[in-house]
């Protein structure tokens, strides 16, 4: 029976790892790791486990192409705090969609047009979702997965100076507005795998469908008490000021006015749960992962 691979590119990140270690779980897939310099120590680490790790550069379209020979299905992701400037996300993504067969590229919302030009200055977002329009526009098959914050993001989460309580700081947020979690490394994972194991089938209605792999949707005074209950002590959350980085500050402004994804969104994706997908809780990720980190 002839191999089916998998090319899972950012293998090396939190996004593309939960990918690859699903795929390597699951069987149905042999995982061929895309990274830039694969003797790195976490390339190493990955070809341990069991993932082919091969070169190659979302700059470099020959590359792309070899990376991707002989392979059924391909995981993409692109980093913009990786890239120069603020468009070259977007041509990254684009080289990733022409050296592709299928491609499910995570993504994100357009925020200048959603806000009718309010926000625009957030180019990680508006870089992806301009990838997503070329993905559609190429014809390829693909599916689309928007993931919502990930959970492992604890860099507003401090112990306060006597230990006895936590702060939880949100830059520019309205406290009674609605976040999107993602447990990355638990769930995204999962989500992609289904795709990949059912884009075949016409009754799962995937295919050119953009899909939610969203764990959860709480205020941050709700992920403060989920957060309370694990850690047994006091999390004030308050809505800070500044972060000091005008991009950072106006997708927090931006998610509280306008909401990550549409209001409307039913959570979890029923589409990914029929297809076996389960995705864990806020608590189970408080008691399983956070309660280990800050214990």
């Amino acid at each position: 029976m002839q191999t089916r691979v998998a090319v899972v590119f950012g293998a090396t990140g939190a996004q593309g790892s939960s990918v690859l270690k699903a795929l390597l779980a699951d069987g149905t897939f042999a995982p061929r790791a895309v990274t830039r310099n694969p003797n790195s120590e976490k390339a190493l680490k990955l070809k341990e486990l069991g993932a082919e790790v091969v070169q190659a550069d979302l700059q470099d379209v020959p590359s792309l192409k070899n990376a991707m020979n002989g392979v059924e299905v391909v995981f993409g992701v692109t980093d913009y705090y990786s890239t120069q400037g603020h468009t070259d996300e977007t041509q990254l993504g684009k080289n990733l969609v022409d050296a592709a067969i299928e491609s499910n590229v995570n993504s994100l919302p357009n925020t200048t047009r959603v806000s009718n030009g309010k926000y625009p200055n957030i180019h990680h977002f508006d870089n992806k979702a301009k990838i997503d329009e070329y993905l559609r526009d190429s014809k390829l098959p693909h599916s689309i997965v928007h993931a919502g914050l990930s959970l492992c993001s604890f860099g507003y989460l401090t112990l306060s100076p006597d230990s006895s309580s936590y702060d939880l700081t949100i830059p520019k947020y309205d406290l009674h507005s609605t976040q999107y979690f993602t447990w990355v490394e638990r769930d995204l994972g999962q989500c992609v795998l289904a795709l990949f194991k059912h884009y075949k089938d016409s009754s799962a209605v995937i295919l050119g469908e953009t899909l939610y792999a969203v764990s959860e949707k709480l205020t941050y005074p709700e992920y403060a008490t989920v957060i309370e209950k694990a850690l047994g002590k006091p999390v004030h959350c308050v809505s800070g000021p500044s972060s000091g980085m005008q991009e950072l500050d106006d997708m927090y402004e931006f998610q509280s006015e306008f909401g990550m994804y549409p209001k409307t969104l039913a959570l979890p994706d029923p589409r990914l749960e029929r297809l076996g997908v389960k995705f864990s809780s806020m608590e189970m990720f408080a008691q399983e992962d956070l309660k280990k980190r800050f214990a």
